[in-house]
């Protein structure tokens, strides 16, 4: 009887309550890519009260969003994924010569959250004495992406091509050495 309310509440979220979710867009985190981990309420202590799995045309509602990193992901994984996930990061072009900024942003974040995964677990995977440069050059890409971010906020155009255009060089820089 406990869980009702919670279910109740799960499908008549309100912009203004809000929601936690856990979610993949990527088939390594869940089998069903359409469906959605959803905590539904968490106590002081951090606890979750309820979870359910809901299809994405019920989670539209505001809220924050959590995504599940693959916690076993291996270097071969990886490997096989970088080559896409670089170009979907770089794919982000098209967006800012149409200064589409909120839709380049959302862009950005998913394609270089999984581009930022691969390189990790890659350079996890190297011996102890490459990991310092990789992790310099992982560094540069990655504060650029998040200086594009914010440039693409604050509708900068001029700030978003440089840092664009730092982003092509790191990757340039990045990719061979991995």
């Amino acid at each position: 009887m406990a869980l009702r309310p919670i279910l109740s509440r799960a499908y008549n979220l309100k912009p203004s309550s809000p929601s936690f979710k856990i979610c993949s867009l990527d088939t390594r985190c869940f089998k069903k890519p359409t469906q959605e981990l959803v905590l539904t309420k968490i106590s002081r202590r951090g606890m979750v009260a309820g979870v359910l799995f809901l299809s994405k045309q019920e989670l539209m509602a505001d809220g924050i969003e959590l995504r599940m990193v693959a916690p076993e992901q291996t270097v071969e994984e990886a490997e096989s994924g970088i080559r896409s996930h670089a170009q979907a990061l770089l794919e982000v072009k098209g967006l800012i010569e149409t200064e589409s900024w909120g839709e380049a942003q959302k862009m950005l974040r998913l394609s270089s959250s999984y581009l930022k995964q691969d390189i990790y677990t890659i350079i996890q995977g190297k011996p102890g004495s490459q990991r310092p440069k990789l992790r310099k050059l992982y560094s540069n890409l990655f504060n650029n992406v998040t200086r594009l971010d914010y440039a693409a906020r604050e509708k900068n155009a001029e700030r978003v091509w440089e840092y664009y255009r730092s982003i092509v060089a790191a990757l340039d820089e990045l990719l061979p050495v991995l």
